[in-house]
């Protein structure tokens, strides 16, 4: 049987948990995720966990936050003045995800940090930076392989 291996595109179902195991993401319900290993579509560790599962194989991996997404950095925190937003037609509220529109390329989402009557914080890290993660995994089907 084969084994999953850097290049190969698979399908896997997985459960993503936090250091305190609540699950912020699932897939088992729902069509499994298809990606190519070694492809950077998804995070660094869960990639190199399928290496060497075979179709059918599960396992549960822990990845630090560097194999997750990545530390929190707060050159990612930026202050904004509340009147820049006025154009966007929104009233912040933290904890809020908002899509920031860029000069020279898409929208980013950003987090809502704070609000006060002139500013507002907003942070552009994933949701999940600076998280220990924990990852169910099972290796549903290696869909072609590497040449």
């Amino acid at each position: 049987m084969p084994q999953a291996k850097h290049g190969d595109t698979v399908k896997v179902h997985y459960r993503g948990k936090l250091h305190d195991g609540s699950v912020f993401d699932a897939t088992f319900d729902r069509e499994p995720l298809q990606f190519t290993i070694g492809g950077g579509q998804i995070i660094q560790g869960l990639e190199e966990a399928v290496v060497g599962m075979n179709p059918g194989d599960s396992k549960t991996t822990e990845l630090p936050v560097e194999k997750g997404f990545g530390p929190h950095r707060e050159d990612l925190v930026v202050v904004v003045a509340k009147s820049k937003l006025a154009d966007l037609d929104l009233e912040p509220k933290v904890g809020e995800l908002v899509s920031i529109p860029q000069s020279d390329g898409p929208p980013v989402d950003a987090t809502v940090a704070e609000v006060t009557e002139s500013e507002v914080t907003v942070d552009f890290n994933h949701p999940l930076a600076g998280e220990d993660l924990s990852f169910d995994i099972k290796l549903v089907d290696i869909v072609y392989g590497a040449h």
